[in-house]
């Protein structure tokens, strides 16, 4: 087993290193400003109908849609970023996990101004207003409680007291491979439908429903390595706010502010309990 975990920590390693390598993001980055630019350029020549009619059929006339797909872009690469968090510890893949979810409703709160018609008017569009307000709001209250989400982990020291075996997080590391190997599979699937102008579901969010069950997977994995009721508890909890995160996503507007909060919520009294937990030995 040494050997198969040692190999699989030789693959995962190197593109972990080269993702998260500085360079990488910096020309990701510029990427991305020439994607909006082009974005805007496309939609202005579909709406000029200069594009061939096959074309201009899957592609939009909408300005926004080019800010909509900049976020979308954005959302894609924070969840690489998670799938490759997850070899870490329970609660920092939470953590990234709620970054995630408030870049989420960000990204539905200027996918709403898809909808308007150019330019804006106010009449007509007071939901769509609303439903910006509650996500833009929601997408802040989701990161100042995450501010303290992080503030309330740095201060427990449940993480360091846990034995890391390096057979654990070889496990985690081939769990993420798989997982990155699906997801570059959903993602190809969701884009030729999207160029053949097939409709359908956003990807993500099926994907999401892959990562609940990989925390509980990874749960009962941990339990091979760390056979202690007090882990499992702690671990359990935090796959149960991804559930949380997951139901969130599919809610409506309103409803998925209040299910993430609580989300939240609950993992930081989950780690203030398990912390007086560890501190104080049953």
């Amino acid at each position: 087993m040494d050997t198969l975990f040692a190999r699989i920590t030789y693959i995962f390693d190197p593109l972990q290193n080269f993702y998260v390598h500085e360079r990488l993001y910096r020309k990701i980055s510029v990427a991305l400003v020439f994607l909006f630019i082009c974005s805007l350029g496309v939609i202005e020549l579909n709406r000029l109908g200069l594009l061939p009619p096959g074309l201009a059929v899957i592609l939009p006339v909408n300005h926004f849609y080019a800010v909509h797909a900049a976020f979308t872009v954005i959302l894609v690469l924070e969840v690489i970023s998670l799938i490759f968090v997850l070899p870490c510890s329970f609660s920092r893949a939470l953590g990234k996990q709620f970054e995630i979810l408030s870049l989420v409703l960000i990204r539905n709160a200027f996918k709403e101004l898809s909808h308007f018609s150019e330019p804006l008017i106010y009449e007509g569009n007071v939901d769509k207003i609303l439903h910006i307000l509650a996500n833009g709001f929601g997408a802040l209250l989701i990161f100042a409680l995450l501010g303290l989400y992080y503030q309330v982990q740095k201060q427990s020291r449940e993480d360091s007291r846990q034995t890391d075996l390096f057979g654990f997080v070889a496990s985690k590391k081939a769990i993420s491979l798989l997982l990155l190997g699906s997801f570059i599979g959903m993602g190809s699937y969701s884009l030729c439908q999207t160029m053949r102008g097939i409709e359908h579901p956003d990807f993500l969010h099926g994907f999401y429903t892959l990562l609940i069950l990989t925390d509980i997977f990874v749960v009962l994995v941990s339990q091979c390595f760390h056979p202690s009721a007090k882990m499992i508890f702690r671990n359990s909890g935090y796959a149960l706010s991804t559930l949380m995160i997951r139901i969130a996503l599919i809610a409506p507007v309103y409803y998925n502010v209040l299910l993430g909060s609580a989300a939240l919520v609950f993992a930081i009294l989950l780690t203030l309990a398990s912390r007086h937990l560890f501190q104080h030995k049953m």
